[in-house]
């Protein structure tokens, strides 16, 4: 699709919607919000840039196959499952940790962000795989 304003809407709206799926990601684990609503914006980020161009120069504009972000979430799910087990707890126990930064403050991380995180990632390449398949099709 050639359209000058839907090109012009895409750039305006992808660095918004990649800012907005990571704000939902960060406080997802408190709050409404997750890794699946934030892989689902980031998703239809790239889906409007694959619309707004073609699924080949999307899949450019990303550099990694969306295989591999299923893969690494599926990584990063099993890693923060595993993590209580390595401390003598059951599989998928909640861990945090305090982690203090000069001039910033302490920032307290958690098993259950790594976990969110791999949900991200995993809904995030499963969903671009199904768009860019029907895209190319």
């Amino acid at each position: 699709m050639a359209s000058l304003i839907l090109h012009l809407a895409t750039r305006l709206l992808m660095p918004l919607l990649l800012m907005f799926s990571l704000f939902l990601l960060v406080r997802g684990h408190n709050e409404p919000g997750g890794g699946f609503t934030a892989g689902l914006v980031a998703a239809a980020a790239w889906g409007l840039y694959a619309l707004a161009y073609d699924a080949r120069t999307a899949r450019r504009a990303l550099r990694v196959e969306p295989r591999v972000f299923i893969g690494l979430g599926l990584i990063a799910i099993l890693a923060s499952g595993l993590a209580g087990m390595f401390t003598g707890k059951p599989f998928l126990t909640g861990l945090w940790g305090r982690l203090e930064i000069k001039g910033f403050g302490s920032l307290e991380l958690g098993t259950p962000l790594l976990f969110d995180f791999g949900v991200y990632l995993t809904v995030l390449g499963v969903v671009l795989t199904i768009i860019f398949t029907l895209e190319e099709e």
